[in-house]
């Protein structure tokens, strides 16, 4: 996969939409706390603390999944929110008893702060993509077919 600036874009479309999860306080409830579906806290929790970023950590990630210092800066005040909730309520606890916890209110803000600058880093690298004469994400160019640019009646 071709990407203006991180290593690794794969693990990006694990991050992105993790943190766009913790942004949104109606699709935590809606999600998280039904049964039915595969998502919840914990899933969040391992794509951005264990298997695609260290939120804890992040500056070993830079170039890799986050794009710049200042999406860096941002995943570290969103773990360190993450991480305040836990120790207040336990590593242990229920999503419900996080979502309820005087401070999800912080991981929230956090998280929405950093999900406008990763989907507007994204945006700026697609353009570039774009701009440098990429169409189509590779492999997905159409088959030739030999009537492109031509005008056909009907």
């Amino acid at each position: 996969m071709i990407d203006h600036g991180i290593a690794l874009p794969y693990y990006r479309l694990h991050v992105v939409p993790a943190v766009v999860a913790l942004a949104s306080p109606t699709w935590q409830r809606e999600v998280w706390l039904d049964p039915d579906q595969f998502e919840d806290l914990d899933h969040i929790v391992h794509a951005l603390f264990d298997d695609f970023c260290d939120a804890n950590s992040p500056l070993p990630w830079l170039g890799q999944s986050l794009r710049s210092e200042e999406e860096v800066e941002l995943m570290a005040r969103l773990g360190a929110a993450y991480s305040a909730v836990q120790d207040s309520v336990g590593a242990a606890a229920h999503d419900e008893v996080y979502l309820d916890s005087p401070g999800w209110s912080a991981v929230i803000a956090a998280a929405a702060r950093l999900a406008q600058l990763l989907v507007s880093n994204d945006h700026s690298a697609l353009s570039k993509l774009h701009d440098a004469g990429h169409r189509r994400p590779p492999g997905t160019e159409p088959v030739e077919s030999g009537t492109e640019g031509q005008h056909v009646d009907s």
